[in-house]
């Protein structure tokens, strides 16, 4: 086996959960071969390396070896080797820090954070006990 459809490759190594997310990716664009986006039908070979657009970042995976079957997660080694480049993984890693540091202010369910910081200032100074004598209504 010299080649291999790209969309196949990526499913048998558990790149994607599908064949068809696979060949979706292809066609959205996110799947490139030296900088050149590709459909599903591309035939790769052993070196080639691929690149995978997947929001935040891009990963880089470089092709050892060829399969159509689906593999266990232990044999993935065994053909690809990833050649994701460090900077890549500082802004999946800058991304998973700010977490909701992004959301406007005001905006959506208040944080944990924010919770506690109002409870905290209306304190027990805000708490009202509305306890009616039954005395005072009869009046």
């Amino acid at each position: 086996m010299n080649e291999v459809r790209i969309d196949k490759w990526m499913w048998a190594t558990r790149i994607f959960k599908t064949r068809t997310i696979a060949a979706d990716a292809c066609k959205k664009g996110r799947i490139m071969i030296n900088g050149v986006t590709i459909k599903p039908s591309r035939m790769i070979k052993i070196g080639d390396i691929i690149q995978v657009r997947k929001p935040p970042i891009t990963f880089s995976f470089k092709v050892l070896d060829l399969s159509e079957h689906r593999m266990g997660a232990k044999l993935v080694p065994n053909y690809l080797e990833n050649v994701t480049t460090p900077d890549q993984y500082e802004i999946l890693e800058m991304n998973r820090i700010s977490g909701f540091v992004d959301r406007a202010r005001g905006l959506g369910r208040p944080t944990k954070k924010e919770r506690r910081d109002l409870e905290q200032f209306m304190g027990d100074s805000f708490e009202f006990d509305f306890d009616f004598d039954e005395e005072e209504s009869e009046e």
